[in-house]
């Protein structure tokens, strides 16, 4: 076995390799780049050395420097993970020239399988099931079109060498062939500079499943069942379990039969995916192998009892399967959702941020085990795979995934629960995430009852994408109560006497009530008279009132643990974790995610009044700085004003570019609500 290896990847696969590798006593060599530095994969590893810049092309896809760092640092194998380099065959065998393990399959099987055309050539000698279709090399355009003809329509135009979902037509009518096949063929062009398409039935409402296997150098080759990848957006999975919903014993056994056929065939070693479309009546075809570990790997290793990192080490020693294929039986159902940085309102674009705040549900990280009989026991009903901590940024160079999130049940109903309830746990706070989304996915009619196929997400865009809705009550009880218990503590550690009810921000008053209104917006909010939800807040002697859409409700806080409310409106109670990022805050309740802007009537203090000339003060309060003197020319956003109100700063910002004609109030001087600061007149 390996004393030493080298991990030429980074994030959650490098992080998952580190682990498998430390439980087996084998030592770990990151790579990074400048941008991934700080990166957890560099922590968790026992040595890290540096490759090159941010760009992917001048570092992780730099095979010769990947192969000197290896050499120089002792490792003697090297593990490519999945992307980058994974499927490289030119890597593979530049690493065998080294003498290095490639952790992988040979760099001919990897050929054999880059080609969709070859590979169905080869797969049709090898009695595995393809599409109707043609995939040979005559190009003409009129000959594609009697094929069409001869298959049926519709058909699906496919470049060859293509990928990600570029490259293809659907085509209806004999009569749209050509023009479909000529804009094909420019995009073919364009993105893998080879034209050459092949022509295949187009299945409606097709499902996705691909099948894991596993050889070794022994001439052993084994099928560790199947997995359902069907939903999926813009040709990219979002939501993968196994086993797949319906599938049958003879079936789950011919596709087993036809993958291990298919690696056979190209003298495969290590870990794949043949991937097959199938219709809903059960039939299947092949579509493609992909040469490596899959991103969904982990629903295999918790329904089978294996970790799939740890075959992938001991093949590449010459160690035969650690089970044969009549040991491989299936116990429970698992099921993994991608958490990814993007924003699916806005076409899934990824969201570039830091992760200022990320709480996980309660899990087994793959560092603690949780993999089903690893240990003799049932899998972690959670388990979350990430290359990300709080803190951490996701960049614009890489995939922007955050986490895997894994659950196992006895059943696929189990699973969904513990899914839903997982992924209502997950608090994400810096950037825009799916989570959100996959909760409305997994929670809706067509993934529930497994009506799957391929174009689910488009099928159901109206639940799964629905307009945004009102706040609720509860959400904005707990964001006005958030901020006011964050006033209170600010105040009393600002008083140096705390019994003195002046230094308190309490609401207290001498005779009669306090009364303040307390203005956050959010989306919805915009399209509400005035912009914003406005929530009332009563001072009593006794507890406070919240008035929210003309109801007054008393309020007590019966719990405060940090972030985490308990609140009691009325008759009902709720609870719920604030998050707050500046004037953002992040109202995690009743498994929804509310994003509110609090309107700071002191920090906007004179936009409404730059136009008269004037800004003044929101509240009553003491001049504490200022900051500009008459004549001076400020940008927009510059501090020009401090005050201090409630015991807490204020500053009063430039509403615009614009000139301070007079300044009306110095330092220490007391202020009147509405009195005007300062003489501005806007550029």
């Amino acid at each position: 076995m390996f004393t030493k290896i080298l991990i030429a990847n980074r994030g959650e696969i490098a992080c998952r390799v580190a682990a498998t590798a430390r439980r087996m006593g084998i030592r770990t060599v990151a790579v990074y780049s400048e941008a991934d530095a700080g990166s957890k994969h560099v922590a968790v590893c026992d040595e890290a050395v540096a490759i090159g810049p941010a760009a992917a092309k001048e570092s992780y896809l730099r095979g010769e420097k990947i192969i000197e760092v290896a050499l120089a640092t002792g490792a003697q194998a090297i593990h490519p993970g999945y992307g980058f380099l994974s499927e490289n065959a030119e890597f593979a065998e530049a690493c065998a020239r080294a003498g290095l393990v490639f952790i992988g399959p040979p760099g001919s099987s990897m050929r054999a399988m880059g080609s969709k055309s070859a590979a169905k050539q080869l797969m049709e000698g090898a009695n595995v099931p393809l599409v109707p279709g043609y995939h040979g090399e005559n190009q003409d355009p009129e000959f594609l079109r009697q094929q069409a003809d001869r298959i049926g329509y519709p058909v699906l135009l496919k470049a060859s060498a293509g990928g990600g979902g570029k490259g293809m037509r659907v085509v209806e009518r004999s009569e749209d062939f050509v023009a479909a096949l000529g804009s094909c063929k420019r995009e073919a062009i364009s993105s893998f500079g080879d034209d050459k398409v092949l022509v295949e039935k187009y299945l409606t409402r097709p499902r996705h499943i691909e099948i894991q296997v596993f050889a070794d150098t022994l001439g052993n080759c084994v099928y560790l069942h199947e997995r359902d990848c069907s939903v999926q957006r813009r040709h990219q999975k979002v939501l993968e379990e196994a086993p797949a919903p319906g599938m049958t014993l003879d079936r789950r056994a011919a596709m087993g039969e036809a993958a291990v056929n298919a690696a056979r065939a190209v003298g495969y070693v290590g870990a794949g995916t043949v991937e097959f479309i199938a219709n809903q009546d059960g039939s299947f075809y092949f579509m493609e192998m992909n040469t490596r570990l899959q991103v969904e790997h982990p629903v295999t290793e918790m329904i089978t009892g294996t970790d799939l990192v740890e075959w992938q080490l001991r093949v590449a020693a010459g160690q035969p399967l650690p089970k044969k294929q009549s040991e491989l039986a299936i116990h429970g159902h698992a099921i993994e959702a991608r958490i990814y940085a993007e924003n699916p309102e806005k076409g899934f674009l990824p969201s570039i941020g830091t992760l200022r705040h990320m709480d996980t549900p309660a899990a087994v990280n793959f560092e603690l085990g949780g993999v089903a009989g690893a240990t003799g026991t049932e899998p972690a009903a959670v388990r979350i795979d990430s290359g990300v901590r709080e803190g951490d940024a996701i960049s614009p160079f890489y995939d922007p995934m955050i986490a895997k999130l894994i659950v196992w049940g006895v059943d696929r109903t189990q699973a969904l629960a513990r899914l839903s309830q997982a992924l209502a746990e997950f608090q994400i706070v810096g950037l825009a995430t799916n989570i959100a989304f996959l909760k409305r996915l997994v929670e809706g009619e067509a993934f529930s009852t497994a009506d799957l196929d391929t174009g689910l997400i488009e099928r159901n865009g109206a639940t799964l994408f629905p307009p945004s809705k009102a706040a609720s009550p509860g959400a904005l009880a707990l964001a006005a109560v958030a901020l006011i218990e964050a006033e209170k503590r600010q105040s009393a550690g600002a008083s140096a006497n705390a019994a003195d009810p002046w230094g308190q921000a309490q609401g207290w008053r001498l005779n009669g009530d306090y009364r303040r209104v307390l203005s956050f917006g959010d989306e919805y909010a915009a399209t509400l008279p005035g912009g914003a939800y406005q929530v009332g807040v009563v001072y009593h002697p006794q507890g406070w009132e919240l008035e929210i859409d003309g109801l007054k409700q008393p309020l007590t806080v019966s719990g405060h643990d940090g972030a985490t409310l308990s609140v009691r409106l009325g008759e009902q109670s709720m609870h719920g974790a604030v998050r707050r990022d500046g004037d953002l805050f992040h109202v995690f309740t009743n498994g929804e995610h509310h994003t509110l802007a609090y309107n700071d009537p002191m920090a906007h203090a004179g936009e409404a009044e730059a136009a008269g000339g004037r800004l003044t003060a929101p509240m009553p309060g003491k001049v504490v700085a200022v900051m500009v003197e008459g004549g001076q020319t400020v940008k927009k956003g510059e501090a020009l004003v401090i005050m201090e109100a409630m015991k807490m700063e204020h500053t009063i910002a430039a509403p615009s570019d614009g000139l301070v004609e007079e300044v009306l109030y110095a330092v220490g001087d007391q202020v009147a609500d509405g009195a005007p600061l300062l003489a501005f007149k806007a550029a």
